[in-house]
């Protein structure tokens, strides 16, 4: 299945193939300040393929903050966060706010409340291992 996604803008887009074809998509909603605020819903498939392209890199900020093993894509100009990402040894892992998808039928997300409170940062590391997108690029739509 390919998803579609951007920020309300357009200068953030990117496609997330995600195979075999998911029955239900997870929705995993974070109770921390920043997703809260951002309204952003995270879904990840480890076996999936992300690709995102941003028209303008200079209006895109990463945020990160606590432990600073996860970087937000925040488009300024729309103030959006379709993507998270977290390098761990070397590799780039990601998911993306599911309600920056297009065109995805509300009734294919399967809904969850995840809390991290107390969580080390190694079992951290090692979720997102184990779960999060792994194949993951960058590119640059401005020429």
């Amino acid at each position: 299945m390919q998803l579609n996604g951007s920020c309300q803008c357009g200068n953030m887009t990117f496609t997330l193939e995600w195979t075999p074809d998911p029955a239900e998509i997870p929705a995993r909603v974070c109770r921390c300040t920043f997703c809260s605020a951002h309204a952003a819903v995270w879904t990840s498939h480890p076996s999936a393929t992300l690709h995102v392209t941003i028209q303008r890199p200079s209006r895109v900020f990463q945020h990160t903050f606590a432990s600073h093993t996860t970087q937000f894509h925040t488009c300024s100009e729309c103030s959006d966060v379709p993507v998270a990402t977290s390098l761990i040894d070397g590799q780039l892992f990601a998911v993306v706010n599911v309600n920056t998808l297009q065109h995805l039928d509300p009734a294919r997300l399967r809904y969850s409340v995840s809390h991290f409170d107390g969580e080390s940062l190694s079992a951290r590391l090692t979720r997102r291992q184990q779960h999060w997108i792994a194949q993951v690029t960058f590119s640059s739509g401005a020429g």
